[in-house]
Order: structure tokens, then C-alpha cells, then sequence
């Protein structure tokens, strides 16, 4: 329902740096842009959700932002990006149930944005992300240790599916920010700075549906950043959000965040696929096709069999699962997104996606186990019988269309 984020810790901050010897370096915060670059950032969200004080459920929510830098205009650069969220539930208090492998997917947006070398984004109001906007954002100067500054940012919110509110929903605030001094992450000290706002909205009444009231919340984030690269490295945040409904419900999202920034390497899609179709070739692994696609490099397996309305393979295709493995360790950098598919049969379209997910995530319970990967570098996806390959009145058509798509991401 609401993006995910920190809990105020500046005023520790600032007492830590005070017990230290002071340091007198100053660094001159901005971003660069350079056109061509092409990076990811990858965010995973620990969240507890209650519902009238009492817990509802634990779930990770996985961000994937690919972005490209389009072009560069008199020092702004021009961004193009795709957000894929995907999340899992970790645990539910009504069942006392704990999640499987793989994130389930949720949305993906696509935006275009320019940003200047302060950190200010110029962006088209249809863009739903990204999420929080002029964050971080740095004055004109250089800054010592213990410095502060303040700048007004926004958050924009997709209450389409939640509450019916058709357009991007934005949330200004201010943020607080402070140079704290230098930590380290992953054993590399970089310059890093606290940023801490509180947000506070009333929406307007929707006619007919549940609505929130009033919406409020505290963010707080720590800010790693690379000079080399012009780009935050990493962040951790920690977050509290409340929405007061219309029905008297309170509903509180409190949790963690963490952030990386990843730089893409450039895959040869050709060769890589060349490389994997040679190698079903020499294990004989019956019914794969391999293709080129604007993700990566997809390879479907055909016929996958199951029981029947089951998510439970039959004996013979974990072998070929096996085969399909050993050639998916060999590219351990990229993550993978599962798709299960089924063919048009009796039941409903909610029957026939909630039946390829679970096919999809049994492959990805299978990659977990073997591992062949973490449940974070893996999405599973179902898409139901919308998608046919084939002619579903035949049974060889059938049997294409009933597949699994494993799809090696280029980023």
C-alpha cells in the first residue's frame, strides 16, 4: 500500500561525533552524470504491519531500479529508469505460517526523470516513482563535520489499487540533513550524512471506498556516499507510517531499510545465450528453448509436468530442474525472475494465476534449497493461462503453453 523506509537518530549522531576528535575535513557533496552509465540499485525492506496496534503479518518488500542516463544537459542528466517492487510475507500472526524461497511480484513502473548536480529531480506529474523526491538534496557549499542544512522534498504514492485515488498522491516535507563524519561499508570508509523529515496528510474523502483520513510519518536515513562516483553508495533507513481510515482502523508499517548501488555490467546477450544453448545441448535437457528478450536471456521449459491442479513436480522433472541448475550457477551476478504459465483449462483466470505462481515458486523453492540462488535475487511471477505460445485447442499447444520461464536478468 505505502513505499517502505528510518526512526530519527541524528541527535545520537551528533553526541558520538562530539566524544571524538574533531575533524576539520570538508567535502563538497554532488551528483555526476555521465551518458551512457547504467546502473542498479537493489533495496530490501524488513517491515512489521499492524492492524489496531496488533500485529498483522512481517513482510520483505525487494526494489529493483534499473537505471540508464539517457543524456547529459548543461550538467543535469536525463535518467531513465524501470522500479520493479516484489515482497513476501515472512511470517502471518493469523496462521503462524513462514514464507517460502523467492519474492512474489507486485508492480513495475517506468519513469523518466532529470536530476541537476545538487540532487533536484525535474519529472512529468504522471511518474509514480521514484517514491521520495529531492532526497538527498546539498547546498552550494562545502561542508565540515556537524554541519547541517534543510531542504523541502515530496513523496508521491500509488493509492490506485488501495483507495481509488487515481493520480500520483503527494506529500511534501521538509528534510533535515547533517554531515556526521566518515563510516564504513563493506570494509570502504566513505562521507556519509543523516537525513530525518516527518510527513502529515489528510486526503480527500472517497465516495463509496475506504480512504485514509490522515496519513503520518517518520523517516530517518543514513546516506553513504562515493565522490568517485558521484551517486550514493548505499543507505539504511528505519521508518514508521500510520494511516488512520475511514472505518476508525489504524493501520502502522514500522521497519528497515537498506539500499545498494550496483553498477551494471553490460551483458552479451548473444553470447550468453549461445553458451547456454550449447550446454543443454551436451546434458540432453528435453523441451528448452533459449531467446534473447529486453530483460536478459530467457529459457523456457516447455511441457514442465506436474500433477494434476498441483504445484508439485512430477519425478522426472526435477532432474531436468537439476540440469537447468548447474547452468544458472554459472552465472551467479545476475538474478533470475521465475514465471510460471498454464494452459486454458476449466476454472477461473484467479484459479489459473494462483496455480502458475505456485508452480513458478516451487522452481524457485527448488533454486533455494540447491543453492542457486537467495531468496533475494530471485522474483517469481504468475501469469495464468494469458500468455499462450500455442493454440490451446490442441494438446501439443497445451503443452507449450503449461511452462516455466527462468529469465537471467542483463540488470
Amino acid at each position: 500500500m505505502a513505499k517502505k523506509r528510518l526512526i530519527p537518530v541524528l541527535a545520537l549522531l551528533l553526541l558520538l561525533n562530539t566524544l571524538r576528535p574533531f575533524n576539520a575535513q570538508c567535502e563538497v557533496f554532488e551528483y555526476k552524470h555521465i551518458k551512457g552509465a547504467r546502473y542498479r540499485i537493489l533495496s530490501v525492506v524488513d517491515e512489521a504491519v499492524f492492524l489496531n496496534g496488533v500485529l498483522s503479518h512481517r513482510a520483505e518488500i525487494l526494489n529493483r531500479i534499473a537505471v540508464e542516463v539517457t543524456d547529459v544537459k548543461d550538467g543535469r542528466g536525463v535518467h531513465k529508469a524501470i522500479f520493479q517492487t516484489s515482497e513476501r510475507v515472512v511470517y502471518d500472526a493469523a496462521s503462524r505460517t513462514q514464507a517460502g524461497a523467492g519474492f512474489f511480484w507486485a508492480r513495475e513502473y517506468e519513469s523518466v526523470f532529470e536530476r541537476d548536480k545538487f540532487g533536484y529531480l525535474t519529472i512529468d506529474p504522471q511518474y509514480y516513482m521514484p517514491v521520495v523526491r529531492n532526497v538527498p538534496v546539498f547546498p552550494n557549499k562545502e561542508l565540515k563535520v556537524l554541519d547541517t542544512w534543510r531542504a523541502e522534498g515530496y513523496e508521491i504514492h500509488d493509492f490506485r489499487d488501495s483507495f481509488g485515488i487515481e493520480e500520483p498522491y503527494r506529500i511534501p516535507f521538509t528534510a533535515n540533513y547533517a554531515y556526521v563524519g566518515q563510516r564504513e561499508w563493506k570494509g570502504k570508509s566513505y562521507p556519509v550524512f543523516s537525513v530525518s523529515y516527518k510527513i502529515a496528510s489528510r486526503p480527500q474523502a472517497a465516495q463509496g471506498r475506504l480512504y485514509p483520513v490522515r496519513i503520518m510519518g517518520d523517516f530517518d536515513q543514513l546516506v553513504y556516499w562515493d565522490h568517485s562516483l558521484g551517486q550514493a553508495i548505499a543507505y539504511e533507513e528505519s521508518f514508521r507510517m500510520t494511516f488512520d481510515m475511514s472505518d476508525k482502523r489504524k493501520i502502522e508499517f514500522r521497519g528497515t531499510a537498506q539500499a545498494e548501488f550496483i553498477e551494471s555490467e553490460i551483458m552479451n546477450k548473444e553470447k550468453f545465450a549461445a553458451e547456454i544453448e550449447k550446454e543443454i545441448d551436451r546434458l540432453k535437457i528435453p523441451d528448452v528453448v533459449v531467446s534473447v528478450v529486453d530483460d536478459g536471456i530467457s529459457l523456457r521449459l516447455e511441457n514442465i509436468q506436474f500433477y494434476a491442479d498441483s504445484n508439485k513436480m512430477l519425478p522426472g522433472e526435477l532432474e531436468k530442474l537439476e540440469r537447468i541448475a548447474a547452468i544458472i550457477k554459472k552465472y551467479p551476478d545476475r538474478d533470475i525472475v521465475i514465471s510460471g504459465h498454464t494452459a486454458l483449462a476449466s476454472g477461473t483466470r484467479d484459479d489459473h494465476i494462483k496455480l502458475s505462481q505456485e508452480r513458478a515458486k516451487a522452481v524457485a523453492d527448488y533454486f533455494l534449497a540447491n543453492k542457486v540462488r537467495t531468496a533475494d535475487r530471485m522474483v517469481v511471477r504468475g501469469y495464468g493461462a494469458d500468455n499462450p505460445i500455442a493454440d490451446n485447442k490442441t494438446e501439443e499447444g497445451k503443452q507449450k503453453n503449461r511452462r516455466v520461464e527462468i529469465t537471467i536478468l542483463e540488470n
